[in-house]
């Protein structure tokens, strides 16, 4: 966004060794996009929504223009879709495999902490019917115009750019005054997307979970701050210097997380008690030796298969070994039968609702 207002800002002198994997330019600019994200952590969850009411208008067509643009650089689908596969038989099976497994990293998150938003939900299903068909039909597109914009840099520039910001900062070069707002507005549009992500992905998560642990010093804005001071310090930077670390990177965090999913599918129908921490960690285990492999460890090709699995095979280990030991030693006072609750909905009137902002 700043180089396409100041070109010039292209040309910062970098004074940052180069095996911390940033530059002074991308470390300003992180910098910026942290400090200008904070105000938005001090809202309420409840009116944090406008913000989301405006993202879900604003970057979906700021994709979609930059889809529509990098076709229209590349001179159509065509070139982009004739390129030749680079990966064959098996290695292309895993590829595919590995791949879907990047996208389920992509909403991990998301799975396990939805709690924090869906329990605003009036009525159960405002949550179910949007997610279950937003969520599937809202990734594959996501998913379908980066592999495109991505394939088209092999066309546009001769070398394949895996990062839709480096390419959209390409499109800089010659570019006009024109082409340089509308990169500067695709590029708003990023920017609205990554703080709507670290707002329910991270700080909101993070505040509810550490009020819920810490409940005398911890608030959800509190932990929402501390979640901010903790992204800075790890230098996340490091996480996108390459392709190759991000998918690493997803793949690690996708195994953590399905562990915990596994535990949370398993308890909602069984109660909580030990089970649960002896559950987490076979979860883990089961891919601790094929994440092992992933960053260069000689490790069996079977260890190396089921981590291209992550995801499931961490949920379903842990979910399993959480109900074999449920039932194996029963929870004190779990019922044997299912006896949730029916709920009724109730709708707030007006007056319950004013209550409500007002607090």
């Amino acid at each position: 966004m700043i180089a396409a207002i100041w070109p010039s800002y292209n040309n910062l002198p970098n004074s940052i060794p180069t095996s911390s994997g940033v530059t002074t330019k991308q470390f300003v600019s992180f910098l910026l996009f942290w400090l200008l994200s904070l105000p938005a952590l001090w809202f309420p969850i409840y009116k944090v929504r406008h913000l989301f009411t405006v993202k879900a208008y604003f970057s979906p067509a700021c994709a979609i223009a930059f889809f529509g643009w990098a076709i229209a650089r590349a001179h159509g689908l065509g070139p982009i879709i004739d390129q030749s596969n680079q990966a064959h038989g098996s290695a292309l099976a895993w590829a595919f495999v590995k791949s879907i497994m990047s996208c389920i990293a992509n909403f991990a998150a998301l799975v396990i902490n939805n709690p924090d938003f869906t329990r605003y939900a009036r009525d159960p299903k405002d949550a179910l019917w949007p997610q279950l068909i937003t969520i599937p039909v809202g990734f594959a597109v996501t998913s379908f115009i980066g592999i495109i914009v991505s394939s088209s840099s092999s066309v546009i520039f001769g070398q394949t750019v895996w990062n839709p910001l480096t390419l959209l900062g390409m499109f800089l070069q010659d570019a006009s005054s024109a082409e340089r707002f509308g990169i500067f507005v695709i590029a708003a549009g990023f920017a609205l997307a990554q703080l709507g992500t670290n707002i329910a992905a991270n700080s909101v998560s993070a505040g509810t979970n550490l009020t819920a642990l810490l409940p005398r010093f911890c608030t959800i804005r509190r932990g929402g701050y501390l979640c901010a001071a903790i992204g800075l310090a790890m230098c996340p930077w490091t996480l996108v210097e390459s392709s190759s670390k991000f998918t690493l990177y997803l793949s690690a965090y996708s195994g953590f997380l399905s562990a915990i999913a596994g535990v949370m599918a398993s308890d909602y129908y069984l109660g909580f008690f030990w089970h649960g921490y002896a559950a987490y960690i076979c979860g883990i285990l089961i891919n601790i030796v094929g994440f092992a492999g992933a960053i260069g460890v000689d490790v069996p090709m079977g260890a190396k298969y089921i981590y291209n699995i992550n995801y499931f095979s961490g949920f379903i280990v842990s979910g399993a070994v959480y109900w074999i030991l449920a039932w194996a030693v029963p929870i004190p006072g779990a019922s044997h039968t299912w006896n949730e609750v029916p709920y009724e909905p109730h709708h707030m009137s007006e007056a319950e609702e004013k209550k409500v902002e007002d607090v």
